[in-house]
């Protein structure tokens, strides 16, 4: 009876060790497993031009960090849903990665088509991290406390636009033409048209107009451009392709030849087909995709990205993409660990962190930045990506 009751005790003491064996295999290899960040973006569709590059971008930064080991030991892995360019499919295609085990969530160039996505993403517990949505409502105010964009805000594209079309081309006289699809153009045109008014003086605005660049149908509108007294020096025209780029057609067509201002969203050389022989054309992005930034830092990356890819980046948004898995790797780094939580909180600590995107600070309140550095480049003759030279914000409107 003894003899049976040791051996008994001895074949659950082999069963508990064997448990424990399997139970510390198992840990062991979900610690081998890479941590997954799971991309929901663009990439058919519309916007997916705007995501290509910084997913892209995302690879070349993951594969470094693998090949020097990791984060914390741990290797990185980006999987993908895509939205199709449509709002109403952001929710789905980051519900989708999350189900597939993303512990970091990365949503598309924009707010009103990233949105869904980060907020699925902040309920989730997750960062929440678009590439390069402008709209400053990305952010705890719009979405959520664990939602971030790499983003150079629009209201310090336009600041820029606005102080380099008055202080270094002597413009004093301006027409702003919004599209009124997306958040970001109504925060471009309106801190244009405040920074403007500064500048310029309230009589210094001549006129505003707004089209749906859904249906790009612009004639009523050029008609008023046409017959104001006389015609404006710049024309803003917060607009992105395809739509804007009909509008800006219809403009040229129409012989209204003034000067126009764009964001980033006119970045590339994609849509340029739809406005034969555009000139006159400035923009502010990123960085120049064409050869010939001059910034050293810039110019690695794109030579990095090329010898990768064997072709440039689409946009310059691709500074952006490489730049969220910058960040939030060094925020890993610096909290110790993946916890949200503690990875948010030390996002909330950059101040100035040298990024590519350029020096990158976030607050507890602020996800975004405003002022940094831009490339400001023309379109000539049809030919784009002319530099002119590094703008900056250098005061945001009162």
């Amino acid at each position: 009876m003894k003899q049976r009751q040791l051996l008994k005790t001895g074949l659950v003491s082999k069963t508990g060790l064997a448990a424990l064996a399997l139970a510390a295999a198992l840990s062991a290899a979900r610690a081998e497993d890479p941590i997954i960040i799971g991309a929901a973006i663009a990439q058919s569709g519309a916007i997916a031009p705007y995501d290509d590059g910084p997913a892209k971008a995302m690879e070349i930064a993951v594969d470094e960090i693998n090949a020097k080991g990791g984060i914390l030991g741990r290797q990185l892995k980006i999987i993908y849903s895509d939205t199709k360019s449509d709002i109403a499919y952001g929710a789905t295609a980051a519900q989708d990665v999350i189900d597939k085990g993303a512990k970091m969530v990365v949503v598309t160039c924009d707010y009103d088509y990233g949105s869904a996505a980060a907020s699925v993403a902040d309920g989730a517990g997750l960062i929440a991290f678009s590439t390069c949505a402008g709209d400053p409502k990305f952010g705890p105010s719009g979405i959520g406390p664990n939602a971030f964009t790499m983003a150079t805000g629009a209201p310090g594209q336009a600041v820029a636009l606005a102080e380099w079309a008055y202080n270094v081309k002597g413009w004093r006289t301006a027409y702003v033409l919004l599209d009124t699809t997306i958040a970001f153009d109504a925060s471009f045109a309106d801190f244009f048209t405040r920074r403007w008014t500064e500048l310029a003086g309230a009589e210094g605005l001549i006129g505003k107009d707004t089209f749906g660049g859904e249906d790009p149908q612009i004639a009523s509108q050029i008609t008023r451009i046409k017959a104001l007294p006389k015609q404006p020096d710049v024309m803003v025209l917060s607009s992105f392709p395809p739509g804007g780029s009909s509008a800006m057609r219809q403009l040229r067509a129409a012989d209204v030849n003034v000067p126009l201002l764009g964001s980033e969203s006119w970045d590339g050389d994609y849509w340029l087909e739809a406005v034969p022989n555009l000139s006159n054309f400035y923009l502010v992005t990123y960085g120049s995709v064409f050869g010939n930034d001059s910034r050293p830092e810039v110019a690695a990356f794109m030579e990095k990205f090329k010898k990768k890819f064997d072709t440039r980046p689409v946009t310059s948004h691709a500074m952006t993409g490489y730049s969220v898995i910058q960040g939030w790797t060094k925020a890993i780094e610096k909290a110790g660990t993946f916890d949200t939580d503690k990875v948010r909180d030390a996002l909330e600590t950059f101040v100035g962190e040298p990024l590519l995107a350029g020096p990158t600070t976030f607050t507890k309140d602020t996800h975004i930045n405003m002022r940094r550095d831009l490339i400001l480049l023309e379109v000539k003759d049809g030919k784009p990506g002319n530099v002119i030279s590094v703008v900056k914000a250098e005061q945001m409107p009162k």
